[in-house]
């Protein structure tokens, strides 16, 4: 349904004020939200005036997205902003997957302008002199969601087609080997000579650059704010510039006062051969001396000459001894592999893993895939794959319960006294069955106890359920860590066992609606002060403590 919100995806370039086009400096002061990693609000917040505010960490672009459209559907103008281009690694393409996947049309949905900015290939180079000059690729090293394998062959590709290449995000505090092994792939194609730029937050405070060559590079501090440029095999270094021509030379001579060719001759198709939509240029006596070549050659009217590409396909069609015509059966794409991931239990109540699930889990993971065992006896399964289909199906079969990673919600229960407590156990299987996997502001636990000792700790988990006497009593707003964690609030004793899952749904879905992209559960309920009638109550330390630097 459209409304009068709009959504703005802006680029802001490198961050220096100077190089921001003017529209997204109108699209910023014209939003009433602005949404971004918060590094990133902290670079533009000169331009800020009253907008209201949302910044989040550097994993929380999902959340940052689904934020946005959520408020511009409400009738608001949101400015979701991207360092470098929009459309480069950035929000773009995210914001778009949301609306696409909430049924989103151009003619009737929230209006959307994508904004762009200077992306770090274009800053960096102009720092370098003229690196990329010709034909030039970017990739990115980060096998957060691409699996290594695939970006090992990207870069062997671009290496191989003799690109200038731009590296994102080349190394980080725990990801270290990629640029190593990139330099070893490169270095099999290209001279370790060859120029390599290494710029670190370009146009901005602490902007630094260092050239250098291929063998040299990894002497160098390179980290996630460093971009790095190499040259391909015509590029060369000159007076501390790295240049890399466009190939002039092939079609006049730069230090020759008379050309062979006049300007506007040399921007003629015809002064570019390999051009594969330029017209033959065949005279007739071309054609006579092909003919006497023995080549055939189909003659047109003078007024449709063919094209060099047509001209291919009947020089390919001689060679096959058939007719080959323009429609081509397309190049079938391989499939590529991501990392898909996912987090597998026996069951809710049940802990126990049969055989047949052990050897499941070792069939789908195989070599490529790691399994990591989690505190709410959950195994979280990450696996490059083409077919994720085929990995779940077979998970299935072997009995196990199937639950998202990331922001949802997770049901954790105690295993019941090996079910001597078995009366509330239905509870939790409906409880996962209705919210098990949901898509929440931030991860939500639910932790589920099936009697009154709460020995599984479930008063220590954002929303605490615990069974005694036949009914149910409830706890909201832990804090489980950090030096002023503290337990849930109770808020309710003796809800009916057939009041449950309907409150709890309640509960979740107005947090769902009003929490921040972000936002714990505990600090909503602070904030908002009630939570489906249940009012908060304070119940920090009365001393004062230092916040510790990793506590969110």
């Amino acid at each position: 349904m459209s409304t009068n919100g709009k959504l703005f995806v802006v680029g802001f370039g490198p961050g220096n004020f100077e190089h921001i086009t003017a529209r997204a400096v109108e699209a910023l002061q014209e939003s009433d939200f602005i949404i971004g990693y918060k590094t990133y609000v902290e670079l533009i917040q000169g331009l800020l005036t009253d907008q209201t505010i949302i910044s989040t960490g550097m994993t929380e672009e999902v959340s940052r997205a689904q934020e946005a459209v959520k408020q511009a559907e409400l009738g608001k103008k949101v400015a979701v902003i991207s360092s470098g281009d929009a459309g480069v690694y950035g929000m773009a393409g995210l914001v778009y997957e949301v609306l696409i996947e909430k049924g989103w049309k151009e003619e009737t949905g929230v209006a959307i302008e994508i904004i762009p900015g200077i992306s770090a290939i274009n800053s960096c180079a102009s720092l370098l002199g003229a690196p990329v000059m010709h034909d030039s690729c970017t990739i990115s090293l980060s096998d957060h969601l691409t699996p290594w394998e695939l970006i090992a062959k990207r870069v062997e590709a671009a290496a191989m087609a003799d690109f200038v290449i731009a590296l994102y995000n080349p190394r980080s505090g725990r990801r270290t080997r990629q640029i190593v092994e990139t330099q070893r792939i490169l270095l099999r194609y290209r001279s370790p000579e060859t120029p390599v730029g290494l710029v670190k937050s370009a146009y901005r405070e602490r902007q630094d650059i260092v050239i250098t060559n291929l063998k040299d590079m990894l002497n160098h501090d390179i980290g996630m704010l460093t971009t790095v440029i190499i040259g391909n095999s015509s590029t060369f270094l000159y007076d501390d510039k790295i240049i890399t021509p466009r190939g002039y030379q092939r079609k006049y001579t730069l230090n020759s006062e008379k050309q062979p060719l006049k300007p506007h001759q040399r921007l003629r198709k015809e002064a570019e051969p390999w051009a594969l939509d330029q017209e033959t240029g065949l005279t007739q006596g071309s054609y006579s001396e092909a003919a006497a070549a023995g080549v055939r050659v189909i003659t047109k009217a003078p007024e449709k000459k063919s094209t060099s590409f047509e001209t291919a396909m009947e020089a390919l069609s001689r060679v096959k001894g058939q007719t080959v015509t323009q429609s081509v059966t397309p190049i079938v794409q391989q499939k590529m592999e991501s990392v898909f991931e996912l987090a597998v239990s026996p069951g809710v109540a049940n802990k126990q893993f049969t055989p047949k699930q052990l050897m499941t889990l070792a069939e789908v993971v195989g070599e490529k895939g790691t399994m990591e065992y989690t505190p709410n006896h959950k195994i979280v399964l990450k696996i490059p794959t083409t077919e994720p289909e085929v990995i779940t199906e077979k998970l299935r079969s072997a009995g196990y319960l199937l639950s998202p990673i990331g922001d949802v919600l997770t049901l954790k229960a105690c295993d019941f006294c090996d079910g001597e407590k078995a009366e509330s156990i239905p509870y939790a299987d409906e409880l996962q069955r209705v919210l098990g996997g949901i898509d929440t502001p931030k991860e939500l636990n639910i932790g589920f106890n099936g009697c009154g000792m709460a020995c599984y700790s479930a008063v220590m988990d954002d929303i605490g359920i615990v069974f005694r006497r036949g009914k149910f009593d409830l706890f909201l707003g832990a804090k489980p860590v950090g030096r002023t964690a503290h337990p849930g609030q109770p808020v309710a004793e003796g809800i009916e066992p057939n009041q449950l899952v309907e409150l709890i749904s309640s509960i979740v879905n107005e947090y769902k609606q009003n929490a921040h992209p972000n936002e714990r559960l505990f600090k909503y309920f602070k904030r908002a002060k009630k939570i489906q009638g249940y009012q908060y109550q304070d119940i920090a330390p009365k001393i004062k403590i230092e916040p510790a630097p990793c506590e969110d």
